[in-house]
């Protein structure tokens, strides 16, 4: 059957398709979104997940429901999230390894990184540090080298997976000292600090919530952090770069990172980033965000974008140098 339609009717319909983005937009948020975080509950980018979702789900006027998609080191949710409709109710909230380091690890993703995900925010940065057991006679980075020098084959690193920046940042330090460290690569963060504290291997690098507890009981060391500032959680463990080492892999950090579908209107993602950085600007989410062992930061699309180009960089040459890979 063939429909005629009368020139009105023919602008009509032209006019609503040219606006569909634009009213999608104008109309956004009508029901609820969900927020997929694609690691089990409890570690620190699901508390500032939720963190995000309460403060942003009360700006947006709809409930923002945190869902946790974990599983095949994060691609289960980040797949999710690359191949739901790209209308902004099914959002990404993740470490930079779904971003910056997994497209390197793995020969095939179930999605394209550069096509099915687009970037909104970056949450906040996400440092490391590098931390050593109470019997390693160092207390700095320069004496630390010399330490891991001086015993070159002999000592081992832990990490909190394959090809986790934890692995990249202690592959880079035995390769920059020529010294030989073993990897050992535990399932998560958790075993990795027992096995430190118990003297089964003298460093690692971690995250500052999980060592923060250990190392003011004296339990751990921590040697410095990686980034371009101090953290609040550890205001005297000063930068690696303060200590004179002032190579990119050092100056970069982790991030939490929010993410959509790569279609998603442009005004979606506006909104979106928009309410990430009032969030982020909000003191109590400073404090809390700091407490998570992150730094609130609300980067928009742009600048996120370039950020994340600038570190896939430095991961992809890591990634190669150590042959790490997931497939």
């Amino acid at each position: 059957m063939t429909l005629k339609l009368t020139r009105r009717e023919s602008l009509i319909l032209l006019t609503a398709a040219s606006l569909g983005p634009s009213a999608h937009a104008q109309s956004y948020p009508s029901k609820p979104i969900t927020m997929v975080v694609p690691y089990p509950p409890g570690g620190g980018t699901d508390a500032t997940a939720r963190l995000m979702a309460e403060k942003m789900g009360k700006k947006l006027g709809q409930n923002v429901i945190v869902d946790n998609r974990s599983g095949a080191s994060g691609l289960i949710g980040t797949g999710a999230v690359a191949k739901a409709a790209p209308d902004g109710y099914t959002i990404l909230v993740a470490l930079s390894t779904q971003f910056v380091i997994n497209p390197f690890l793995f020969k095939k993703l179930p999605y394209d990184p550069n096509k099915d995900i687009a970037l909104v925010s970056m949450i906040a940065s996400a440092p490391i540090v590098l931390l050593v057991h109470p019997s390693v006679p160092a207390t700095d980075v320069p004496s630390m080298i010399k330490y891991i020098s001086a015993n070159k084959g002999k000592l081992a690193y832990g990490s909190y997976g394959i090809g986790s920046a934890s692995h990249l940042s202690g592959a880079h330090l035995s390769q920059m000292t020529h010294s030989d460290m073993n990897h050992v690569a535990y399932k998560g963060e958790a075993p990795m600090i027992q096995d430190l504290i118990g003297g089964q291997i003298p460093m690692g690098f971690g995250s500052v919530v999980q060592a923060k507890s250990m190392i003011d009981a004296g339990k751990l060391k921590a040697i410095a952090v990686t980034g371009e500032k101090r953290l609040a959680l550890l205001p005297n463990v000063p930068t690696f770069v303060e200590q004179g080492v002032k190579d990119d892999v050092f100056r970069t950090v982790g991030f939490v990172g929010m993410a959509v579908p790569g279609a998603t209107p442009k005004p979606v993602i506006q909104r979106l980033a928009a309410e990430v950085k009032a969030a982020c600007d909000l003191p109590d989410v400073r404090e809390r965000i700091a407490g998570f062992g992150f730094e609130a930061v609300g980067l928009g699309p742009d600048e996120f974008n370039a950020k994340a180009k600038a570190d896939a960089q430095v991961w992809a040459r890591l990634v190669k140098q150590t042959g790490a890979s997931l497939d």
